[in-house]
């Protein structure tokens, strides 16, 4: 197995950070805003590779940098594709492609923080609400921006802003594809918190070491059945819930957080003991 114990990796549009179980991905094109390109695209799919074959990472962070978190889609890239007459298929394999991306962030069975410093618009306000933890910036600003250029929402956007802020909230979002500045992304529960430019990235990583002693296996697999749980019938989720909790109890992590109990020992995993 690898060990993620300290690396710095450039990508093409991207850098990617472990320190210790904790993995920070920041997008590396504050020139263009950092827009979700082609090679942003390609570097989330190394990351998600990486992750993959990296069980010591247990905490996900992904950010941007000089101000921005992510623009949207590359419209450089969509006025090419206009110009050399790209066809309604070639634009449904693109897509096709994003949604293996989408799925894979959705489907991590870690925790996973956005630092939103900045804009978020378009495609970048959907990969933020792909977190489980959204922290934004007193700067940063969301925007579900495709209306503008005659698109419809996409990354996930149609599914998870709903379920942020309810339908008749997301509706007038995306329809008038105005600008939400960071105060009333907070009150809407776009935001989950709000930092000072200078102190977002360290209260993210704070956050992250915290959630690093929680329990792998369980946590992973909760996380999954929450994702899943407004469309899928009580039954059903009970059913899951007891393969869910089979695998849990036999992990070793139960297993030594029982006998610390038993012990009378303090558990290795508490929100509300002070860090």
């Amino acid at each position: 197995m690898t060990d993620p114990s300290e690396a710095v990796i450039d990508g093409r549009a991207s850098r990617l950070r472990i320190s210790g179980a904790v993995a920070e991905f920041s997008h590396q094109r504050p020139q263009r805003r950092n827009p979700l390109g082609p090679e942003l695209r390609d570097d989330y799919e190394d990351l998600l590779q990486r992750l993959a074959a990296e069980p010591g990472i247990r905490v996900l962070i992904i950010s941007g940098s000089g101000g921005s978190f992510c623009a949207g889609g590359d419209l450089r890239s969509m006025q090419a594709r206009i110009d050399e007459g790209g066809t309604p298929d070639e634009m449904r394999r693109r897509m096709l492609r994003a949604h293996r991306l989408v799925q894979g962030l959705r489907e991590l069975e870690l925790p996973l923080i956005a630092a939103v410093d900045g804009p978020a618009y378009g495609a970048g306000f959907g990969l933020a609400l792909l977190a489980d933890y959204v922290f934004a910036s007193t700067r940063a600003v969301f925007c579900a921006s495709f209306a503008r250029i005659g698109a419809i929402p996409d990354f996930g956007l149609l599914y998870t802003l709903p379920r942020r802020v309810g339908m008749a909230r997301a509706k007038e979002m995306v329809l008038s594809a105005r600008r939400v500045e960071a105060a009333e992304a907070l009150a809407l529960g776009v935001a989950d918190a709000l930092q000072p430019p200078e102190a977002l990235l360290g209260a993210a990583h704070e956050l992250a070491r915290r959630l690093c002693d929680g329990p792998r296996v369980a946590a992973g697999m909760a996380k999954r059945l929450l994702d899943r749980s407004f469309e899928t019938d009580f039954a059903s989720m009970c059913a899951f819930e007891a393969d869910a909790q089979a695998v849990a109890m036999s992990s070793r992590y139960h297993a030594e957080a029982v006998a610390r109990f038993v012990a009378g020992q303090p558990p290795r995993y508490d929100w509300d003991r002070k860090p």
